[in-house]
């Protein structure tokens, strides 16, 4: 099985808060309903392989990646404080809209 579409409810809950993102945040990162996370993270089904590839994907944008181990971290360095900002303008967009 291809590696893009391998991510555990672990490694979603870990890198979720490693990037202080909600479900509903990711959900709309990965073009997937906040169903598929909720599903995916509780392990209540098996979750489609193409959605499985996008929240990894919307993951890696965001600057995680996953080790061999199957770890995630967070690519960027502790100094960059551009995550705290993007998170930021992202929860000031929603209140507007």
């Amino acid at each position: 099985m291809d590696s893009r579409t391998l991510l555990s409810a672990d490694q979603s809950r870990a890198a979720r808060a490693l990037l202080n993102w909600s479900r509903v945040r990711l959900a709309a990162k990965a073009n997937v309903s906040e169903m598929v996370i909720s599903d995916l993270e509780n392990g209540f089904s098996k979750s489609r392989p193409h959605n499985i590839a996008a929240v990894r994907k919307a993951f890696e944008d965001a600057g995680i990646i996953f080790t061999v181990e199957g770890t995630p971290s967070l690519a960027r360095s502790e100094g960059d404080s551009s995550l705290a900002t993007d998170n930021r303008q992202w929860r000031r967009r929603e209140k507007k809209g």
